[in-house]
């Protein structure tokens, strides 16, 4: 392997980010500390990094505190052989060079200090502020030795939470795990396989959703390597013999230069190389690369505006790919990303993909958040608030959803799952609440997805949604701005059905469901759960049945294919376990039960006077229709215990209802009062399928 294949990352010096010589920042560090008045020699470039993004940083906190982490990292050394302080001095190097502020590179120089030294979090507290002693213990690991397997999981855990009051814990973890990426090639093969498909499934996610393009693509290209050994070798080779492609992007730029000098628009155009996973996707798309696939025209300009000036004059010059059109800056990104992205055939037939953004969109685009600097105070170096959470009004929407139902599973396994499949759901919608408030769902969302999260728990009780006021399914997929408002039964003590979890999208949602279904075993949904039984007789019983008969407390449940209710002729059917399934004596279940040899048992109802009932109704689709039918069920003294409605069909609409009646007497005069309501043309009792008993 090539030394560029074995550091992919060096393919990003093309990008003008030159790597540092961790060996002579080794022999630097190792010379202690420099006088008091000049910074040590091994911290110069994170400070002329530091410098060229915020020329008036005051320096002596940064002193200070690589002198604490030099000092308390003395004698410790890097499986490569390199003295440890060059490790916290290049993830600081990283930062820098994306542009963070004083304090987020004080506590990347301190941030493994807690872990591996005698150096404690109070001290830190004392010596640089509780602000800085926040980040760095957000980003300390928890000891294996507590945690076991789940060490690594539940670490995670601790720094999202973290970063849910402060993003930069997740910065610095970003730019820890890329150092220790590009130095990985001294560990174990299976190790190396270990640590970058934890990377692939959970900090390049992480990345791309706080828009850190910079580390994230770098980080593609390392656990490239690593993993497809075989296609990153195909790729950097593809890229080696393409060397002078970049030509044709070069006369291309050449002549938007000439276009917009010509209408007066100052702009800055650049050839953006793209990294070998960009180029290993190009080349999936196609069989055969073109000249101008391996990289991509940037223009820069100074404000909004002129972004859409050099659309124009780029369109109206060149020959534009419409389908390759996006406005990223009318519509952000959920990672602050903004750009036009367009693509061109220049005057040989040539294609070229094209970026547009100001100076500062672009400076978002690389960095994200790291280029925001600290969003929580408004002065840098203030002490944040001793109590309670500090208030973040840029956090993202993916953020709280995640904080949100990681407080759902305390199981570490259940948590790190979950974690893996929300990342992995890379595009974002916004839908909206009735209330015109906005909810952030992933792509392929359903009614379901937005009714927890709206509701929580409360979702458990959903009977149904109008999607842009008219009523839909709840496994409705929703659009980017739809407006949902979401339906739920007045019954406290209903629970989602298990084919929920067919269709939801959002782990909050999937958790939540899970832990229902598991709670209650014999409801497997809401159809399924009988909260009154009849009990069995006690004569003339067959003498087959004696096992379920004469057993104390035997589980006594309602048929959900039937629904039976007083004064239903009904019958028991003995079920695994000793159970008895109660059946109107009319269900086909029970011919089909009896032909293949199991003998009914016979029931009786008892004195309780409640009873949960399925019925259908059918009726012609208008607005409202759902609302009169549930307030006509409520006037009758039934609660809705779960509800379902099927797409129109000749603007006819199904509803069909499970109530819980507190008493079966009055049965007859709701299926009236629903049979009522205008529109409403027929209302029945349900008679499902007969299922397996």
């Amino acid at each position: 392997m090539s030394a560029e294949a074995a550091n992919p990352g060096a393919h990003s010096r093309r990008r003008g980010r030159p790597r540092i010589d961790l060996r002579r920042l080794g022999r630097a560090a190792l010379m202690g500390p420099a006088g008091r008045d000049r910074l040590p020699d091994a911290i110069g470039h994170v400070v002329d990094a530091h410098r060229a993004h915020h020329p008036e940083a005051r320096l002596a906190q940064l002193h200070k505190a690589y002198v604490l982490a030099e000092s308390s990292h003395r004698g410790q050394f890097r499986k490569s052989g390199e003295p440890y302080i060059t490790h916290p001095l290049a993830v600081t190097l990283i930062l820098a060079e994306l542009g963070a502020e004083t304090t987020t590179l004080i506590a990347s120089l301190l941030h493994d200090t807690v872990e591996d030294t005698e150096v404690t979090l109070d001290q830190v507290k004392a010596e640089f502020g509780a602000e800085v002693a926040y980040i760095v213990d957000g980003v300390t690991k928890l000891e294996k030795v507590d945690y076991g397997a789940a060490a690594e999981p539940e670490t995670f855990r601790k720094m999202l939470v973290a970063t849910g009051n402060d993003v930069r814990v997740m910065s610095i973890k970003l730019a820890d795990r890329l150092h220790n990426m590009r130095t990985l090639g001294v560990m174990r093969p299976e190790k190396q396989a270990r640590i970058a498909k934890v990377t692939r499934d959970v900090l390049i996610p992480l990345a791309e959703r706080l828009g850190v393009q910079a580390l994230k693509t770098e980080l593609e290209d390392l656990v490239f390597a690593i993993l497809h050994p075989g296609e990153y070798e195909r790729t950097r080779a593809l890229i080696a013999e393409n060397a002078t492609a970049c030509t044709a992007l070069e006369a291309i730029a050449d002549e938007f230069r000439k276009v917009l000098r010509e209408a007066g628009i100052s702009a800055e155009v650049l050839i953006r190389p793209r990294h070998f996973v960009s180029v290993h996707r190009v080349c999936l798309k196609r069989a055969e690369p073109r000249s101008t696939d391996f990289g991509r025209l940037l223009v820069l300009v100074g404000e909004d505006a002129d972004c859409y000036a050099v659309l124009g004059e780029l369109h109206t010059c060149f020959t534009p790919v419409i389908s390759e059109f996006k406005d990223f800056i009318a519509a952000p990104k959920f990672n602050l990303y903004q750009s036009l992205h367009t693509a061109v055939a220049g005057p040989d037939g040539a294609v070229a993909e094209v970026l547009i953004r100001t100076h500062q969109m672009h400076k978002v685009a690389e960095a994200g958040v790291v280029a925001l600097g600290n969003p929580y105070l408004a002065t840098e170096g203030a002490e944040p608030p001793e109590d309670g959470e500090r208030a973040d009004p840029t956090r993202p929407g993916w953020l709280s959803r995640l904080l949100e139902w990681q407080q759902s599973t305390p199981d570490p396994d259940t948590f790190w799952t979950s974690l893996r499949a929300d990342l992995a759901q890379d595009k974002e919608i916004t839908v909206f609440r009735a209330d015109g408030r906005a909810l952030g769902l992933p792509a392929g969302a359903s009614c379901v997805d937005a009714a927890y999260a709206q509701y929580g728990e409360r979702a458990h009780t959903c009977i149904g949604a109008r999607v842009n006021g008219r009523l839909a399914t709840l496994s409705t997929q929703l659009k980017d701005g739809d407006t949902v408002h979401v339906l739920l039964a007045q019954d406290a003590s209903s629970g989602p059905s298990r084919d929920w979890l067919d269709h939801v999208r959002t782990p909050a949602a999937r958790i939540a469901i899970t832990g229902w279904l598991d709670a209650h075993p014999e409801g497997a949904g809401a159809q399924d759960a009988a909260p009154r039984r009849p009990t069995q007789r006690t004569a003339d019983r067959p003498a087959s049945a004696n096992a379920v008969v004469d057993r104390p407390g035997a589980t006594v449940r309602l048929a959900g294919c039937c629904t039976p209710v007083p004064p239903d002729t009904v019958t028991g059917i003995p079920v695994r376990g000793g159970a008895v399934t109660v059946h109107r004596r009319e269900c086909p279940a029970v011919a089909r039960m009896e032909s293949a040899g199991r003998v009914p048992v016979e029931v009786r109802w008892g004195d309780a006077p409640e009873c949960r009932v399925t019925l259908v109704a059918e009726s012609f689709g208008r607005p409202r229709l759902l609302a009169d039918l549930t307030e006509a069920i409520a006037a009758e003294g039934a609660a809705v215990v779960s509800a379902t409605v099927e797409p129109p069909t000749q603007q006819r609409v199904r509803h069909t209802y499970t109530l819980q009646l507190p008493d079966a007497a009055g049965l007859p005069a709701l299926m009236r009062a629903m049979r009522d309501v205008p529109g409403v043309y027929d209302v029945s009792r349900t008679q499902h399928p007969a299922g397996s008993n």
